[in-house]
């Protein structure tokens, strides 16, 4: 497939060439030709050196039959207005912006742009693995406003159900693994000590469920 990233810092660089890697042709435009540098050496795709807002400039990266375009510059009025124009002019399909600045995230939204906030996904997983080792995050929706989280069912547990340890909201049963084999449980699954668990959750349900399974008991 035919890509097109937008911005040739470190994470456009490292997206550019992963996307390489798996077979894809890749196009990638900067303002600055030194950024260039910052793509791996085996990188075998087309550097386009120019403002991204120029059409001209996006024609010659091939927006005209390209099958995605992300836009990750530190400039968020840049990706937001690059996305827009790919989506409405040339009727890209598949657009994906960054969002550098957390206060800059609403005018994405307002364009109706597929964001990734980095930053604030960043500051959240620290957050969590700061706040709660031993509960991790195994994958993260949307921009981390809901998470699926894998943790092991503790001692104090043992015999209990899982309706009596998950909150009522923002917490959803995925699997339960015991001895190597999962199940889909429900409320009235029976609990044993080292069992596996994975919940879907928001952070306000994560934060729920840690502080009943761990700080009431």
């Amino acid at each position: 497939m035919n890509y097109i990233v937008v911005g040739c810092g470190r994470v456009g660089a490292e997206l550019a060439y992963s996307l390489f890697l798996k077979g894809h042709k890749v196009s990638v435009i900067d303002h600055v030709a030194s950024a260039f540098n910052n793509l791996h050496h085996d990188f075998r795709g087309r550097m386009v050196e120019g403002e991204a807002l120029n059409l001209d400039i996006l024609q010659r990266a091939g927006i005209e039959s390209t099958d995605g375009l992300a836009a990750v510059t530190n400039s968020d009025p840049l990706n937001a207005v690059v996305g827009h124009i790919a989506r409405t002019e040339f009727n890209v399909s598949r657009v994906v912006v960054r969002n550098y600045d957390p206060r800059w995230r609403g005018l994405h939204e307002t364009f109706n742009l597929q964001v990734v906030s980095s930053s604030s996904w960043g500051a959240q997983r620290i957050e969590e693995t700061l706040d709660h080792p031993e509960m991790y995050t195994v994958y993260s929706a949307g921009n981390g406003e809901v998470e699926i989280y894998r943790f092991v069912i503790p001692k104090q547990w043992d015999n209990r159900t899982l309706g009596e340890l998950l909150p009522k909201q923002n917490c959803t049963p995925v699997s339960l693994t015991r001895t190597g084999v999962a199940i889909i449980p429900d409320c009235d699954t029976v609990l044993k000590a080292d069992d596996v668990a994975v919940v879907s959750a928001t952070n306000e349900g994560i934060q729920a469920l840690h502080q009943h399974m761990y700080e009431e008991n």
